[in-house]
């Protein structure tokens, strides 16, 4: 992988890669099968950061499951206080590994973790020189710059419906939601870009990722859907005059619900859909 030149000039950014949570990592792992082979497959050496749950076998399993599909090295750095982020074995880790896989849990615990830390500030720069970094349902909803940090079920956006917290700021594209259809988050993804319509807003299924590239482009793989919301044309939200609970008038958004191989150029605000498969039989 290429390195920081001495001259200050970086490669391009590696990949980020949200997941909608719940992938599968027994039968059809095909998102982390991907993951390690943008990493360098067998090559690989993949760092896991577990902070968000508090399992502690949760490291132990990752290791576990990228060590079966097959890599070089998969090794967990369980950070559970801020000071364990000073950790310098633990930074040289992170500084050699060619992918960072954030897992599932609570973003807050992430947050108030990692934010603000070496850590922090090593993940972005190492991104943004090209590591790839992947993270699963609360390791999804903190790559962003403004993180969904906790909100309310349901379709219909409220003016109280979401809290958001800063997030790792690995993009400032995006504002990700996980577990997307499973729990009904339409509504405060929807909310969390009337505060602010510039954003794009991706609600991502269980069991499916968005694998964005240093082109800003991203492409749909796993068995659900991702849904992008895009704010560019919007021309009124009422959110400035809604009072707690009262339903938030949005005019002008565009939705797209993207399935495995569809991809959004978030550069162009441009959808595009899967490549269409061979037919059989002449069909």
């Amino acid at each position: 992988m290429k390195r920081a030149d001495d001259d200050g000039e970086h490669s391009r950014r590696g990949y980020i890669v949200p997941i909608g949570g719940a992938e599968e990592q027994d039968r059809d792992p095909r998102i982390l099968e991907r993951f390690v082979d943008i990493c360098g497959g067998r090559d690989a050496r993949i760092a896991i950061i577990p902070t968000a749950s508090r399992m502690r076998d949760t490291g132990r399993r990752y290791e576990k499951t990228f060590d079966e599909i097959g890599v070089k090295q998969a090794k967990s750095l369980p950070y559970e206080q801020r000071k364990d982020c000073k950790r310098e074995d633990w930074l040289e880790v992170l500084e050699q590994a060619d992918g960072v896989f954030l897992t599932g849990g609570n973003q807050l615990r992430l947050s108030t973790t990692l934010g603000g830390t070496v850590v922090a500030r090593t993940l972005r720069r190492r991104n943004r020189e090209g590591q790839h970094i992947a993270g699963t349902s609360a390791g999804a909803a903190i790559m962003s710059e403004h993180m969904i940090a906790f909100g309310d079920e349901g379709s219909t956006p409220r003016a109280d419906m979401v809290t958001l917290a800063p997030g790792l700021g690995l993009t400032e594209e995006l504002i990700v939601d996980q577990h997307f259809r499973q729990r009904d988050r339409l509504g405060r993804l929807l909310t969390a870009l009337a505060y602010n319509p510039e954003a794009i807003g991706v609600g991502l299924d269980e069991d499916t990722a968005a694998f964005l590239n240093g082109d800003d482009v991203l492409e749909v793989t796993g068995s659900g859907a991702l849904t992008v919301v895009d704010p560019t044309d919007v021309d009124f939200t009422s959110m400035d005059s809604s009072h707690a609970h009262d339903p938030v008038c949005i005019i002008g958004l565009r939705v797209h619900v993207l399935t495995e191989g569809a991809t959004f150029d978030i550069r162009a605000r441009k959808a595009r859909p899967p490549r269409q498969r061979a037919r059989r039989n002449g069909r």
